[in-house]
């Protein structure tokens, strides 16, 4: 998993770095993080919207259909703006896979206690 993971950072950083973004870069310097994290979270959103389209969402149209090929293609989509974003902030592969190793048990461990109280500290060991 763990190459597959740096195989596709490596591949996203290529593709950025042939738009003109250097997300190396922008990673040095507070101000572009800031813009470029808004950046992918708006481009998030918007795949995010067209993954909802795929969906039959209008309950009250009877023409729309589910279309699950595209629904994977948005997908794949959201995941090239994550890795971006995650590359903005000067992440890794494996600093991904640990954080989301250790959220993962944070998950769990709110879902077997209730989840009733927000602990604004469980998350600061990521």
């Amino acid at each position: 998993m763990s190459d597959k993971l740096d195989t596709i950072f490596e591949l996203q950083k290529k593709f950025n770095k042939s738009v003109g973004v250097d997300t190396d870069e922008i990673s040095k310097d507070e101000q572009l993080q800031q813009q470029w994290i808004l950046n992918y979270c708006r481009a998030i959103q918007q795949e995010i919207s067209e993954l909802i389209d795929c969906c039959q969402w209008k309950w009250w149209a009877t023409y729309q259909k589910f279309d699950k090929q595209n629904a994977k293609v948005e997908i794949v989509d959201l995941v090239h703006f994550v890795i971006s974003l995650a590359q903005v902030l000067g992440m890794t592969p494996g600093d991904l896979y640990q954080s989301y190793l250790k959220k993962n048990e944070i998950n769990f461990k709110r879902q077997e206690n209730g989840y009733s109280i927000k602990d604004e500290d469980d998350c600061r060991c990521i």
